[in-house]
């Protein structure tokens, strides 16, 4: 457990899904019509004695939405994650546990929650902005000139702020080595600050040489390996929820509305944004 290592457990679930109810201290208690925490129950300190040697701490306990498990968050060599225990107590699971419903993975998604990191830290001077720079919500977006999900990601990005004008992208660019004219096209980027100049890229334009010498791109390097980004595009959340990957606007959209926690005042601030949103279309 070096990495976290996502192994698909599709065969588990099924073997899981189907299994008699007495089967390996699955429910075999025959917890009826009550809660499984009426008959079931899992400590941190327990949990730290069952896991043992397999890792270095115990950080939370609770009920998997899988039934017949638990979700332990634990921590291994500097990483947080999430791994899975059977009422038996005797089988621990790793790898991606995917709810077929959204088809997302509930361990990724807790993987990230884990693993926040304070977003104060990256500096924004040398970001392209896509959208207001004054708007008060803001995602970082690590990006590289030549990545094909990054081009993908791009429209997805206008056409979420021109529904909310209260967020703005922030691009920091982070090419890539198995990109070689990438880091050329980077550095005339971040000396122009020019999102247009991002996207004739993205169009397979030519760009001109930069116009300054900069370390920047060494830089953003060093905060990347620092706040675990290893990909582009990665995007990085007002509340430190570090996500990879490309992600559809409405998908964008589901990790900020999670962020806010679904307060009052999150959500006035959104029917706020989708009025100036109308009004402006």
């Amino acid at each position: 457990m070096v990495r976290v290592r996502w192994l698909t457990l599709m065969g588990v679930l099924a073997a899981l899904a189907t299994a008699p109810r007495g089967a390996a201290g699955f429910m075999s208690d025959g917890c009826g019509s009550g809660k499984c925490s009426d008959c079931h129950t899992l400590s941190v300190d327990e949990a730290r004695s069952v896991l043992g040697k397999l890792v270095d701490g115990v950080l939370a306990v609770r009920q998997a939405e899988i039934p017949g498990l638990w979700e332990v968050d634990v921590e291994k060599r500097g990483q947080k994650l999430p791994v899975f225990l059977d009422y038996s107590k005797r089988f621990v699971i790793t790898g991606d546990v995917i709810d077929l419903g959204t088809m997302t993975s509930l361990t990724r998604e807790r993987y990230i929650d884990l693993n926040r990191i304070d977003p104060s830290i990256i500096p924004l001077d040398d970001a392209v902005v896509l959208g207001d720079p004054k708007a008060p919500i803001r995602i970082v977006v690590f990006d590289d000139p030549e990545c094909p999900f990054c081009k993908k990601l791009h429209p997805e990005m206008k056409k979420l702020v021109k529904r909310r004008p209260d967020v703005a992208f922030f691009i920091k660019m982070l090419p890539l080595k198995i990109h070689p004219t990438a880091r050329k096209k980077a550095e005339a980027i971040i000396c122009a600050k020019s999102l247009q100049m991002l996207e004739d890229s993205f169009a397979g334009k030519p760009l001109p040489d930069p116009t300054c010498e900069t370390d920047q791109i060494e830089k953003n390097e060093q905060l990347a390996k620092k706040i675990g980004v290893r990909s582009t595009p990665t995007l990085v959340f007002p509340d430190g929820r570090v996500v990879p990957g490309y992600k559809d606007a409405d998908r964008i959209l589901r990790y900020l509305e999670k962020g806010a926690g679904g307060s009052p005042s999150a959500g006035t601030a959104r029917k706020k944004a989708d009025e100036a949103a109308k009004k402006t279309r």
